[in-house]
């Protein structure tokens, strides 16, 4: 996976940048959020965002977690924007889904 694949999936679920404080841009032009404006992302929605650097296999896997504390998803990225990028289109996909039925 790439920033650029994260990006596309992100893109996909409808997601368009609304603060310009919070928003990168990738080297083809295009918006994606911070890692804090991802974590704003989730804690909007009672979730809490960690990403952490994994040394032994050289990624960063970003983690969500409900209210609990209890993980309920994860994924990996070769750097902490796609990692958070990607753990944004993931919840956000089935919100899209479900608005768009």
């Amino acid at each position: 996976m790439s920033l650029a694949f994260a990006i596309d999936a992100l893109y996909d679920t409808g997601w368009h940048p609304t603060d310009p404080d919070g928003v990168r841009r990738h080297s083809d032009g295009r918006a994606f959020p911070s890692a804090d404006a991802a974590k704003q992302f989730f804690a909007s929605r009672g979730l809490s965002l960690s990403v952490r650097h994994i040394q032994l296999f050289g990624c960063y896997r970003a983690e969500w977690a409900d209210g609990t504390g209890r993980t309920v998803g994860a994924v990996v990225g070769m750097s902490e924007d796609e990692a958070a990028v990607f753990a944004m289109a993931r919840v956000q996909r089935p919100e899209h889904a479900a608005a768009n039925a």
